[in-house]
């Protein structure tokens, strides 16, 4: 799945426009990103956390001339799956998608 297919997931999923959930996952990208340059964490209770980890400076390899080379320390961005996600993977739970509440609005509405 690229972007382009998971707008339009979240666009039938959440009953927007292909506009509206475009802006909707940028802002969800952007959140994070933001959280993450500042070191924070972002955790979304049963799909994951996206954290940043270090990696310490080392010696490592140029391939080409199999000389020596030194590899400065870095921050990683990293993702750990949350227990959810791991038994959907796993084939352990099955993915239910919630109704919108957009929906469950207008169904009480024509109900009255």
């Amino acid at each position: 799945m690229n972007k382009a297919e998971l707008i339009e997931a979240i666009a039938s999923g959440a009953n927007l426009s292909k506009t509206q959930a475009d802006s909707a996952l940028n802002a969800t990208i952007m959140a994070i990103k933001g959280e993450m340059s500042k070191g924070n964490s972002v955790a979304l209770i049963g799909f994951g956390t996206f954290n940043v980890g270090k990696r310490a400076a080392r010696m490592g390899r140029n391939p080409a001339t199999n000389k020596p080379i030194k590899i400065s320390a870095r921050k990683v961005a990293k993702f750990s799956a949350g227990s959810e996600l791991k038994a959907i993977v796993n084939g352990e739970k099955k993915v239910t998608a919630k109704k919108p509440a957009v929906k469950k609005a207008a169904a009480k509405k024509k109900k009255k």
